[in-house]
């Protein structure tokens, strides 16, 4: 076989004594990472015997489960094509099957009639069969069809290659060296490709993996008691504040009330996705909990991290072997990859794989970036967020953002220019909404900026940002297009000062 992460995880059983662990609000389903491999195999040709072939696509529209686990490691086996829809986004459709080319659709919602949709339910009697099947893969194939988190219209897809989630494996375990004590603690959705890394992690480097939802999270660390926590920065905020909560509620210090959160073993935690708050950062680093900052794209997967031999705080660490970082005149961050995802998107708006893709496999991200003289990489916010006054100054919103988060009342903050003439900032209220205070949180922030910079006009959110409400991604970054519509009628009204809407 090639030599590739992916085919050792198909074809070689996992050393034993580690496991997989489902963790939900009611319990914990448990099992051992070589029982997953075996059924996984059994699973592969069940659905050979259902008609399923390589390259034929399987979509699976769930909520995290040891179903979506098995799904996504038995097309592995047979060389299918994982099909991962964030529940919400995408409906369970025979319109959805045909959309994307489907041979099955699993899913947890009610189906259809159409015999291509299946319960997920089903997994468990097909993984009973008898039987295994084991094909080899090549650098260039893709495994799968990512989506972007759609921070703007409907979400684009792209083919992941193999050789991609090879590099980034292996780059990932150069840094970190996770072995037999670990257990990583997963909760965003199994249709981000990357949460599934850490199952192949566990399946090729022999570690415990375990793996939750957003919602039972914090009930489920208590329980498992972690040694790795992965997490968008909106979670650490939110475990921040909890944290702060606690140990002023029980008279404890915050080291205290961190492990009562996370459990006492944690090793490091780590952050990416979205820009970090220092503040945050800094916090958990002081209970004893070092947090690491990093950067990728759906489109480069990751690019740079901050690890325990390598860590500057306020970058996203150095540029990770095999990729290389292009700054250019305008200071945008364009990344070439010696295994690239892919060459452009499988499903998108017409221009959009031209737009980010270049001829020569560069991709554009958008982002403002330096590289220092230690090879870290700094990101400076969104090319996009660079704001031009009526005046002529330029105002990178990202920096004046932070300093508005940097405060327990809010979660989320969000810069516009109506007119071009001055910014109104929507913020999403970290807990019951206190304008006098907020507006005293705007006089010291202004109090810091050049006077172009200032925040005129701050609308709170009545509503705090979600996923549910459309407001932020799967990965918790606030969707500016979705915000700017919502609030349009109070971002461009008259008035300074602090207003509720």
């Amino acid at each position: 076989m090639t030599d590739n992460l992916i085919n050792q995880m198909v074809s070689a059983v996992p050393a034993p004594g580690h496991r997989l662990r489902i963790a939900r609000l009611g319990g914990d389903q448990s099992i051992e990472l070589t029982e997953v491999h075996a059924a996984a195999d059994r699973l592969a040709a069940a659905l050979y015997a259902e008609g399923v072939r390589p390259g034929d696509r399987i979509g699976i529209l769930a909520a995290n489960s040891l179903q979506w686990v098995l799904l996504d490691l038995a097309a592995l086996r047979m060389k299918a094509v994982t099909c991962g829809f964030e529940p919400g986004k995408f409906d369970a459709t025979p319109q959805t099957a045909d959309e994307y080319g489907l041979t099955l659709l699993f899913t947890d919602a009610p189906v259809s009639g159409d015999a291509r949709i299946r319960p997920i339910a089903q997994v468990d009697k097909l993984a009973e069969r008898p039987g295994g099947i084991a094909l080899p893969w090549q650098r260039h194939e893709a495994t799968t069809i990512k989506f972007t988190s759609g921070s703007t219209g409907r979400p684009k897809g792209l083919a992941a290659s193999v050789g991609s989630i090879d590099a980034s494996l292996r780059a990932v375990q150069e840094m970190f060296a996770h072995g037999p004590d670990d257990d990583i603690f997963v909760f965003l959705p199994l249709s981000l490709l990357q949460q599934r890394y850490w199952v192949y992690s566990a399946l090729v480097f022999g570690h415990d993996v375990t793996i939750s939802s957003y919602a039972a999270a914090f009930a489920a660390m208590r329980r498992t008691r972690p040694t790795v926590v992965m997490g968008v920065p909106g979670f650490f905020a939110t475990a921040q504040r909890h944290i702060e909560e606690q140990a002023a509620r029980r008279s404890i210090d915050v080291t205290e009330a961190s492990q009562a959160l996370f459990g006492d073993r944690i090793r490091y935690l780590w952050t990416g996705s979205a820009p970090a708050d220092p503040a945050t950062l800094r916090f958990f680093d002081d209970c004893g909990m070092p947090i690491f900052e990093g950067y990728g794209l759906n489109e480069t997967c990751i690019v740079s991290k901050n690890h325990p031999k390598a860590n500057r705080r306020g970058s996203v660490g150095q540029v990770l072997p095999g990729k290389q970082v292009l700054i250019d005149a305008d200071g945008r961050v364009c990344v070439r990859s010696d295994d690239p995802v892919g060459m452009r998107y499988t499903y998108a708006a017409p221009g959009e794989s031209e737009r980010v893709f270049g001829t020569d496999g560069v991709v554009r991200t958008g982002d403002l970036g330096r590289i220092d003289a230690d090879g870290f990489l700094w990101i400076g916010g969104r090319a996009d967020d660079v704001i031009v006054l009526d005046n002529g100054k330029k105002v990178v919103v990202r920096p004046i953002e932070e300093q508005l988060r940097d405060s327990p009342l809010i979660d989320q903050a969000v810069v516009f220019c109506p007119a071009q003439t001055h910014l109104v900032a929507v913020v999403s209220p970290a807990g019951a909404t206190d304008p006098a205070a907020i507006e005293r949180h705007l006089a010291r922030t202004n109090a810091a900026l050049e006077r172009d910079e200032q925040i005129r006009r701050v609308v709170v959110a009545a509503e705090p940002f979600s996923i549910g409400n459309g407001l932020l991604t799967s990965q918790y970054k606030p969707r500016r297009a979705q915000i700017l519509a919502r609030y349009s009628t109070a971002i461009t009204a008259k008035g300074d000062g602090v207003h509720v809407h």
